[in-house]
């Protein structure tokens, strides 16, 4: 009798991922006998790749925003309109919600000693050498080639039938961004994060960070669910429907969402909830679908939470002023956001210079502390969804279609 040795293969995801790498980076920066020069190389290794995710962000705005921007036109008309207004209204919300919470509670435990270890500590050891990679355009420029390039595809398409071979191009070069994402930036983000903790754990800042990071983590679901309960509270009302079935009969996407932190792989059960809450099948099939690219709600707030948790812990500024307008921008930008994880913090790495979170340190923290929470968000942006889907069938029904 033979037996087989088949060997069992066990996935971690990325967040998985993430914490080892998080763990094995404080490790080694900890341990005695680690020579100086170990981390001096991870710190390399982060910064190779910090160079060349310099250089693939403005590529991957032209190729992901010229294709988002080129798809929402296409649509029925009017009601197009209304979600894509409702979305993003519903998506500045829930940011602008995240920031007041967040500067009136995270003050509490980032305090001023936190503040000057964190500060004290400086940015550790320094790599043995630099590649500078130019991108080839600015973040802004980028922006304002994207949005030009991605009017004029769908105007074409809509009002002259034409530009067939310019919408090919466009979903061609989105292809090659969407791979370079998920064979290159993604899979690399732990060895990315591993240096940069590493570091933080050599020069003594790392148990300072973590200190605050536990705390925000829990502030921001709470967030979320207390959102996302708003927005069903708001949708049933408006509609005559009873707010807690809604809520219960979104259980099974929001579940989904956590387990796939995808909102694309999430549609079909979304769909089905959205069938329970009673929505029509020409809304739900337009709506979730839609709603799944633009609105990003719960992105939204755990994005303004670490943006605002960082200017603390690193004592900037953070004025209501200078948080929206990065809000208004970054709600338009991940529309381009790709379904996979990690897709809205990649998409708002341009922006974060905007409200100071500049350097390799600030921004492999900023992308840390989202990732560690990634699921929640991608569940409560679906989740909304659906509250959208309820509000824009109500509206369907005796605005449009009457």
């Amino acid at each position: 009798m033979s037996e087989k040795n088949d060997k069992i293969k066990i996935k971690t995801g990325l967040v998985g991922r993430l914490l080892i790498a998080i763990a094995i980076g404080i490790a080694i920066g900890r341990l005695p006998f680690v020579p100086e020069w170990f981390i001096r190389v991870l710190v390399t290794l982060s910064s190779l790749f910090s160079a060349f995710l310099g250089f693939f962000i403005p590529l991957m705005i032209i190729g992901l925003v010229t294709k988002g921007i080129a798809d929402l036109t296409e649509g029925a008309g009017k009601l197009l309109g209304i979600t894509a207004l409702t979305a993003y209204g519903s998506t500045l919300i829930g940011g602008t919600f995240a920031y007041f919470v967040a500067t009136n509670i995270f003050p509490s435990f980032i305090t001023s000693d936190l503040v000057n270890k964190i500060t004290e500590a400086g940015e550790g050891v320094s790599p043995f050498f630099t590649v500078p990679i130019t991108p080839i355009l600015e973040v802004t420029t980028a922006v304002v080639l994207a949005f030009m390039m991605g009017l004029v595809i769908s105007w074409l398409r809509v009002e002259r039938n034409s530009g067939k071979v310019l919408y090919q191009l466009t979903c061609e070069f989105e292809e090659v961004v969407v791979k370079v994402l998920e064979t290159v930036i993604i899979p690399l983000l732990p060895v990315y994060i591993l240096g940069n903790f590493a570091n933080m754990s050599y020069s003594g800042s790392v148990f300072a960070v973590l200190s605050i990071f536990w705390k925000v983590f829990v502030i921001v679901i709470i967030m979320h669910l207390l959102y996302v309960s708003l927005l069903f509270i708001g949708a049933g009302t408006y509609a005559g429907k009873n707010p807690l079935r809604l809520i219960k009969n979104q259980i099974p996407g929001y579940f989904t969402a956590v387990g796939t932190q995808s909102s694309a792989a999430t549609i079909p059960v979304n769909l089905d909830c959205a069938e329970n809450n009673g929505v029509s099948e020409e809304i739900r099939n337009f709506v979730v679908p839609l709603c799944a690219t633009i609105h990003l709600a719960g992105s939204m707030i755990t994005i303004t939470s670490c943006a605002t948790a960082l200017l603390l812990m690193y004592d900037l500024p953070h004025s209501f002023s200078l948080i929206f307008g990065f809000i208004c921008m970054l709600g338009i930008a991940m529309v381009a956001a790709p379904g996979a994880p990690g897709g809205a913090i990649m998409s708002a790495v341009p922006f974060l210079p905007m409200v100071g979170i500049v350097g390799d340190a600030m921004q492999q923290l900023m992308i840390s502390l989202y990732l560690t929470q990634d699921s929640f968000g991608t569940a409560a942006n679906v989740s909304g969804d659906n509250a959208i889907a309820v509000v824009i069938d109500k509206i369907y029904a005796d605005k449009i279609k009457s």
